[in-house]
């Protein structure tokens, strides 16, 4: 079984065991809508049940991010205490929340989120979900009954001065601060490798392309240095979404008025979700404005994006460069990492560049998805969060282990050919462009094409015209110090 479908194939698996086996497997919970048995062993109430039953979409769980469970958990952490500060719950209900977050937070309730990701409601039922789970995760503590909600309510006590739409989008943004951490890390590792191979061939000379056309001489070196500088520019952007996301509704409830909570709490979560969370939150300027925008998660996507077209070009320049063995540039060796194919023997294809590029057009589909998702909100909410941030927790995931693997499995391994990348920049008609200052572009041009027509160097060919001295020519026409005239 794929582990995304796990969580919420296993809960519906117990909601039918605990339908066949007897009352003593169910308990039976009330919402405003009526009444339903809820699995008795299980963490969840009414409102996760429901949602179970009513979004069999993709088969993927909420736990399939256990970022996002870890972030809510210090959410309804810094919520507890906030409240008991205030006087809105006890100290012995905030201890014993405050215990079960920590159970969250340390995922030993994983199992226990099978909604799907995909769900309407706004993030409803996963907040529900979360509010249900520290519940009765709190009451066992307590050495009561899970469903004994007389002393610890979801909604009462759990979700005191909250509404999901402040305490949702405060988690999704921990929870894609946590995973950009991860992608960060990944994207400075590669920049890193290729930095190192930059250094190793950094005097082997090589001739340059645009439009796949011969152009001037390089090193691989040089070469290698710029992926290097692309992907240290994309983890400048991805480090700047970090601050951009540590900005928070949290207290503004339902629409960001603030409805149902004390006008002091909304200082005093922020307060303590610093602390639990050890990020620099900020409540947001314009909580009613920051209820519904999702321009912040946009901007993430667009800087996830950008790190996957570089990323992507990466990829096909490797495939590019290692082409052949025969009848391709054949400039550089990566690993060979498996048979290429079942019919050609010996045949090895760049199966990890492949893949990553594979995973770039994931992350770009996805962030089709978050702008589509982002674009369709009405008024006070945008109803499409949920597959907002799943899109970009799981485009972190892919385009993270795409990076690793690309670093592991391919450029720590790279290595070059020498002899192929001076005798190409050697023999390159290009090198005609050197000579402009001493003969001009029209006499350039004619000894370029007499070289071409010839299959000779410009450099022998020069030689033989006799116009330019040659101990000129071994000077102009040196390819390693033509790639360095600007250094």
């Amino acid at each position: 079984m794929h582990p995304r479908n796990a969580g919420a194939t296993a809960a519906a698996r117990t909601t039918a065991d605990a339908g066949s086996n007897g009352a003593d497997d169910v308990r039976i919970e009330h919402d405003c809508i009526g009444s339903l048995p809820v699995p008795a062993k299980a963490y969840w109430g009414i409102h996760t049940q429901r949602a179970i039953e009513n979004f069999p979409i993709s088969g993927i769980p909420v736990s399939h991010h256990p970022e996002l469970i870890r972030a809510y958990a210090l959410v309804k952490q810094a919520c507890a205490r906030a409240n008991a500060d205030l006087g809105g719950i006890t100290h012995t209900q905030c201890r014993l929340i405050d215990a079960a977050c920590r159970d969250l937070y340390d995922g030993r309730l994983d199992d226990q989120f099978p909604v799907d990701v995909l769900q309407g409601g706004a993030g409803t039922s996963t907040n529900m979900n979360v509010n249900e789970v520290i519940a009765n995760r709190a009451l066992e503590i307590a050495g009561r009954p899970r469903g004994d909600y007389r002393f610890i309510h979801p909604n009462d006590t759990v979700n005191k001065s909250q509404s999901t739409n402040d305490t949702y989008p405060a988690a999704c943004r921990l929870a894609l601060i946590f995973a950009l951490r991860k992608l960060i890390r990944s994207g400075e590792a590669l920049a890193m490798s290729f930095m190192a191979l930059s250094h190793r061939t950094a005097h082997v000379v090589k001739l340059g392309r645009t439009q796949l056309q011969d152009a001037v001489p390089m090193t691989f070196g040089q070469e290698f240095g710029a992926f290097h500088s692309v992907l240290c520019d994309d983890v400048r952007g991805l480090n700047a979404e970090i601050g951009r996301l540590s900005t928070v509704n949290l207290g503004g409830t339902a629409i960001g008025t603030g409805i149902c909570a004390d006008p002091r709490f909304r200082e005093t979560v922020i307060r303590h979700l610093r602390y639990v969370s050890g990020i620099g939150v900020e409540a947001a300027r314009d909580s009613i404005a920051a209820t519904s925008d999702m321009g912040d998660f946009v901007d993430t996507s667009s800087a996830m994006k950008r790190m996957a077209v570089h990323l992507g070009k990466i990829a096909n320049d490797i495939r590019l460069l290692t082409s052949g063995p025969q009848a391709g540039l054949v400039e550089i060796h990566i690993p060979a990492r498996q048979a290429g194919s079942s019919i050609m023997p010996g045949k090895i294809n760049p199966v990890i560049p492949e893949s990553v590029n594979q995973s770039v057009f994931t992350v770009m589909g996805m962030d089709t998805t978050v702008a589509f998702a982002a674009e369709a909100g009405q008024l006070q909410l945008n109803a499409f969060e949920p597959v907002v941030v799943h899109a970009l927790l799981d485009g972190m995931t892919i385009l993270a282990h795409a990076m690793d693997t690309l670093r592991a499995n391919c450029v720590d391994g790279i290595t070059v050919n020498a002899a192929v990348g001076r005798q190409r920049a050697e023999h390159s008609a290009s090198l005609a462009t050197s000579l402009n200052g001493y003969v001009g572009y029209e006499e350039a041009v004619r000894l370029a094409k007499k070289a071409l027509a010839e299959g000779r160097s410009v450099h022998d060919v020069a030689v033989d015209e006799g116009r330019i001295r040659r101990e000129i020519l071994d000077d102009v026409l040196d390819p390693l110090k033509l790639s360095r005239l600007h250094e």
